[in-house]
C-alpha cells in the first residue's frame, strides 16, 4: 500500500466509517436496478424469487433466486458471475411463532483465473473467472450452519461455439451438458444448481416506469416490448423434497386436504457485504467487519411498484421479522398505483390503465379509493362475527380505520398470505352476500406480517399443458371458480386450475405484473362478492360485468417469456449465447 500522509489516512478512514454505517443503516434494495445504491453493485441485486410445487415431480418444491440484472450475453471478456464477497442466503418461514428462519440456505462464491496470461474467458480448456460454491444450511434461526454442497461447479457464461464446444480451444461440451453437470445432490436429497439462465421474468419495463404507460395488444400501435428480451441473470435454485420444508417433517400425501394450513411456508433472499471495503493501490480489495444485508425480495414488484423511491434503500435494511415491515404498511393500503386508476385522481392521464377502474361503489356504497373508507363503516358490525375481518380475529389489521381501504386486501396479500375465512372465498355459494361462507381458492396465511412469498405446499399442480393453465395464476383459478360449471355450481372445496399460481407462490408462467396490477385494481375484492360498479344486486345476472370483464382482459404487456422453459430442474431456459443475436433481439 502506498504510503500515505497521516491525515489523508486519518481522513481515508472517517469516509470508510461513515460508508459503512451508512450500508449498515440504510441497505440496498432488489429487483431489477429499481432502487438508488444497488444499481451499483448488480452482483448483489436479486431480481426475482420463485417458489412452486415441481410439475414434474410433485413431492417437491422448487425455490429459485434470481440475481445480476440486465446481464448481456455479450458482455464479455469480464462476464457476470456470482460474487466473491457476497452471501447470497433463501430463507424459509414455516412456523408462525419463531422470531425468524425456520431453514436458510446460504451459498458462498469463490471465483479463480486458470489461465490469467490471456485476455479471453476461455481458451485451450481452461476457464477464467472460474466459479464454485459452498451451500450451507441452518435449522436454527441462522444460529449454526452445515456443509451439504461442497465445491459445487458453476458453468460459464455461455460465451459461443468456439468457447463451448470446440474440442481444441474451448471445453469440449455442449452448454447443456455442462448445466447438467452442475446440478448437485444433497445427501437429504436437495438438489442444487447455482448458474447463468435466461432471465425469465417478462414485463415491458419501458411502458412500466413511463409512469405506467404500458403497451398492452390492441390498444397502442406501439407494440410492448419484453426489457428482458434476451438478458440473462444467475440463478440460485434448490428442489427440496416437501417434508423438508413442512414444520413437522410430512410430506404431500399426508396433507388432510388441498389447502392443509400445516403446509404453508414463507420464502424470501437476500445477498449481504461485509461492511467495509478498502481500495488499495494495485487494485487490491479488501474486505473487512460483520455482513450486513444489502438487498432483499419477496413478492415481485414490491420496491419497483410500492415502496416509494426515498423508502427503497430502507426497504432492503429490514427483515419481513418481528414487526419490521409495518413502518411500510400504509404503502400497502394505501398504493400509489391506484392513484393511475382512479378518474378523480390522475386515472385520466394514464390511458393504458382505463380499462382498470377501483370500485367506489361497490354494491352501491363501499369506496375503495385511496383514503376512503373501504369496509371500514363495517368495524365492529355483529354482521362480521365469525369472519377474518372480526376484532376478535383481524379486525384490528385488516380494517385499522377508515382511510385504509386496501389494508382488506392488498395488505394481506403481501404481508399476511390470505386464510381460507369469510370473507377470503370466491362469492360462489354466498348468495350474494360478501361476508358468508364461499367457495374456497386459497389458504397460504402465515401471519408474520412481513413481505415474503407464500406457498401452500398442499395445493396440487396444474399441468402445464393443462388447457385450463394460465398465467394469470390465483386470478385464473377464481374466474374458473366463479364462471365454470364444473366448479361454480359448490362452493365444496375442490381443485381449480391454477390454485397453485401467484400469489400462492410464484411459478416462472406467471404473469405477475399483470396480477398484480389487476389487484390494485380490486380484482381481488370482486372475486370475493364486492363487484364492480356496474354490478347490481338482483338485477345484474353474470358477476362477470363489463367493469370485470375489461380487468381480466387487460394485461401489460408480454404474457410469457421469450425463451421455452425446461421441462426438468432447474426449469429456466439455457441462459441466452453471447455470439448468437436471433432476429428478434432486444432492440
Amino acid at each position: 500500500m502506498n504510503r500515505l500522509s497521516l491525515p489523508f489516512r486519518r481522513w481515508f478512514c472517517y469516509a470508510v466509517f461513515l460508508v459503512s454505517v451508512a450500508i449498515a443503516h440504510l441497505g440496498y434494495t432488489s429487483s431489477h436496478r429499481e432502487a438508488p445504491l444497488i444499481s451499483n453493485d448488480p452482483l448483489a441485486d436479486n431480481t426475482d424469487v420463485y417458489a412452486f410445487r415441481s410439475p414434474d415431480d410433485p413431492n417437491t418444491i422448487t425455490i429459485i433466486a434470481n440475481y445480476i440484472p440486465f446481464e448481456s450475453p455479450e458482455g464479455g471478456p469480464n462476464y457476470y458471475t456470482f460474487g466473491s464477497r457476497v452471501r447470497y442466503e433463501i430463507h424459509i418461514k414455516n412456523r408462525a411463532n419463531t422470531a425468524g428462519d425456520d431453514i436458510t440456505y446460504r451459498f458462498t462464491f469463490n471465483t479463480t483465473s486458470e489461465d490469467p496470461s490471456t485476455f479471453f474467458n476461455i481458451r485451450l480448456g481452461k476457464q477464467n473467472l472460474k466459479t464454485t460454491y459452498i451451500c450451507e444450511k441452518s435449522m436454527d434461526g441462522g444460529r449454526t450452519f452445515r456443509t451439504i454442497v461442497m465445491n459445487g461447479i458453476v458453468p460459464p457464461a455461455n460465451i459461443g461455439p468456439r468457447s463451448i464446444d470446440n474440442p481444441v480451444l474451448g471445453l469440449n461440451s455442449s452448454y447443456d451438458a455442462l448445466a447438467a453437470n452442475a446440478i448437485a445432490t444433497t445427501a437429504a436429497g436437495e438438489k442444487v444448481f447455482c448458474g447463468p439462465v435466461d432471465d425469465p421474468f417478462f414485463v415491458d419495463l419501458a411502458g412500466a416506469f413511463d409512469v405506467g404507460n404500458f403497451r398492452p395488444e390492441g390498444n397502442t400501435t406501439n407494440a410492448p416490448i419484453d426489457g428482458l428480451n434476451r438478458f440473462n441473470v444467475h440463478t440460485i435454485a434448490i428442489k427440496v423434497p416437501i417434508s423438508l420444508l413442512q414444520k413437522d417433517g410430512k410430506n404431500a400425501t399426508q396433507a388432510t386436504n388441498i389447502l392443509d394450513p400445516d403446509f404453508v411456508i414463507g420464502v424470501w433472499a437476500s445477498a449481504s457485504r461485509q461492511r467495509i471495503q478498502t481500495i488499495y493501490q494495485g487494485g487490491d480489495v479488501g474486505m473487512d467487519g460483520d455482513y450486513v444485508q444489502v438487498s432483499r425480495l419477496g413478492m415481485p414488484l414490491v420496491n419497483e411498484a410500492i415502496i416509494p423511491i426515498g423508502m427503497k434503500d430502507r426497504w432492503n435494511a429490514t427483515t419481513p421479522y418481528n414487526g419490521e415491515d409495518l413502518q411500510f404498511a400504509k404503502y400497502f393500503t394505501n398504493p400509489e398505483l391506484a392513484l393511475y386508476m382512479d378518474d378523480s385522481q390522475f386515472g385520466g392521464a394514464v390511458p393504458s390503465l382505463n380499462a382498470l377502474r377501483i370500485q367506489s361503489k361497490s354494491l352501491g356504497s363501499f369506496d375503495f379509493r385511496n383514503g376512503k373508507a373501504g369496509l371500514a363503516g363495517l368495524k365492529g358490525n355483529a354482521a362480521l362475527t365469525g369472519t377474518a375481518l372480526a376484532e376478535a380475529a383481524f379486525g384490528s389489521v385488516l380494517l385499522p380505520d377508515n382511510k385504509s381501504p386496501r389494508a382488506v386486501d392488498i395488505l394481506p396479500i403481501f404481508y399476511t398470505g390470505v386464510p381460507n375465512l369469510a370473507p377470503y372465498q370466491l362469492a360462489s355459494g354466498k348468495a350474494g352476500n360478501p361476508l358468508a361462507t364461499g367457495k374456497p381458492f386459497i389458504h397460504n396465511f402465515l401471519p408474520t406480517l412481513g413481505d415474503m412469498l407464500r406457498l401452500n405446499m398442499a395445493v396440487p399442480v396444474t399441468p402445464r399443458n393443462d388447457p385450463k393453465f394460465s398465467s394469470l395464476g390465483l386470478v385464473g383459478a377464481a374466474v374458473l371458480g366463479l364462471t365454470d360449471p364444473a366448479y361454480n355450481t359448490t362452493k365444496d372445496l375442490q381443485f381449480i386450475p391454477n390454485m397453485d399460481g401467484f400469489p400462492n407462490g410464484r411459478r416462472l408462467e406467471d404473469d405477475v405484473t399483470t396480477i398484480e396490477l389487476q389487484a390494485v385494481s380490486g380484482v381481488v375484492l370482486a372475486a370475493v362478492g364486492l363487484w364492480y360498479d356496474d354490478f347490481i344486486p338482483g338485477t345484474t345476472a353474470s358477476p362477470v360485468t363489463p367493469k370485470l370483464g375489461s380487468v381480466l382482459g387487460f394485461n401489460a404487456g408480454p404474457t410469457k417469456n421469450d425463451a421455452p422453459f425446461r421441462t426438468g430442474f432447474p426449469y429456466m431456459a439455457t441462459p441466452w449465447r453471447g455470439f448468437d443475436y436471433p432476429e428478434k433481439a432486444r432492440f
